[in-house]
């Protein structure tokens, strides 16, 4: 990227994080010192504060620099930017009320670099009330923020429709990958990308780009579909790092430590372990896969290292994004290809 771009989405993104507080005040302003609700607003407060910012913002940014990408000059004053704005927070709240609940189903440790929320001291399960907190919220700042918009109707089907292919997502993952059975005939390739296509690609990929179209006036069903294709098998390439990144991956630089041996998760790299193994070494992932002790743990990613997955994972890269050049020269011929190119070279070779 050059000196002027990178500036540019310095920029975009100071943009954009400085608006948070806004979103803030327009969600607990009038309920904070209620009478009746007051203390339940505050708690909001404090969830949205400790759980919305601090990740790479990656969906809220996609849907600003789609807008100002795909929507005329005429579309773009200070009011519509706002909305944009405001819809790409409400990407980040939604993502908020996954990753949630999602951790406290994993029973994971920490989240971009500090305690999970239900680990905190006096949270716990109350946790899962605040993620359905964080949910409603999104639907109130699209109220307040497009509810008189021509757009409206589709961005709340987009919204409701991306939640229940998510949630569909998400429990395609716990019934393939039960915490205490260990089934390995249940990772086949079909199945694990079933589930990163619903549990991933629709929200991360495909919702932020067609939240822009929206705003920008494109609701043809064919402009839609021809994104789509390109977007979920953009979500899959990073779902793909995501699950290497789980194993191999830096904590320092991801913000997590990695739990998907020991929550026995259907991911890429134990599926095509699976490709790969002897009926000995099989029987090695049988004794080990799932299981929480370190030891055990170790022995997985042994396996791994042995198997050469680190190298697998690199030709997958290179191909993956050959592929994804390909579709986006063939679908995108009415879309600004920039949109598609841009988004996969911020996730190509990422470290976090």
């Amino acid at each position: 990227m050059s000196g002027s771009g990178v500036r540019g989405a310095a920029a975009e993104r100071e943009e954009f994080v400085s608006f948070f507080p806004q979103i803030v005040r327009d969600l607990t302003e009038g309920g904070l010192g209620h009478p009746e609700v007051g203390d339940a607003v505050a708690r909001l407060k404090e969830v949205l504060e400790y759980n919305v910012p601090g990740g790479k913002c990656n969906r809220g940014l996609t849907v600003l620099a789609a807008f100002r990408e795909l929507a005329a000059p005429g579309q773009q004053d200070p009011e519509s930017l706002r909305c944009a704005l405001a819809v790409g927070w409400c990407i980040e709240l939604f993502q908020a009320f996954f990753l949630v609940a999602d951790d406290i189903m994993d029973a994971s440790l920490t989240r971009r670099g500090q305690l999970c929320w239900y680990k905190k001291e006096g949270i716990g399960l109350d946790a899962v009330n605040d993620a359905f907190l964080l949910e409603s919220s999104v639907y109130r700042l699209l109220k307040k923020y497009c509810g008189e918009r021509p757009y409206y109707l589709s961005l709340l089907e987009l919204f409701l429709q991306t939640a229940y292919q998510t949630e569909l997502g998400q429990m395609l993952d716990l019934i393939t990958a039960p915490v205490s059975q260990v089934d390995l005939n249940r990772f086949s390739e079909q199945r694990y990308k079933a589930i990163v296509k619903y549990k991933t690609a629709f929200y991360s990929f495909y919702l932020p780009v067609a939240a822009a179209m929206y705003m920008a006036g494109i609701d043809s069903k064919e402009e839609h579909d021809n994104a789509k294709v390109i977007l979920l098998e953009m979500g899959e390439f990073f779902q793909i790092q995501d699950d290497y990144l789980d194993c191999f991956g830096d904590p320092e630089l991801t913000g997590k430590v990695g739990t998907d041996i020991q929550d026995n998760k259907c991911s890429w790299l134990v599926v095509e372990c699976l490709r790969r193994v002897t009926p000995d070494q099989r029987w090695i992932l049988e004794e080990n896969y799932g299981c929480k002790e370190p030891e055990k743990v170790a022995k997985v990613k042994e396996l791994y290292e042995s198997l050469g997955m680190r190298a697998a994972f690199q030709e997958y890269e290179e191909s993956s994004y050959q592929r994804l050049q390909e579709l986006i020269k063939k679908h995108a011929n009415r879309l600004p290809k920039e949109i598609f190119l841009g988004l996969a070279q911020k996730i190509y070779k990422r470290q976090k």
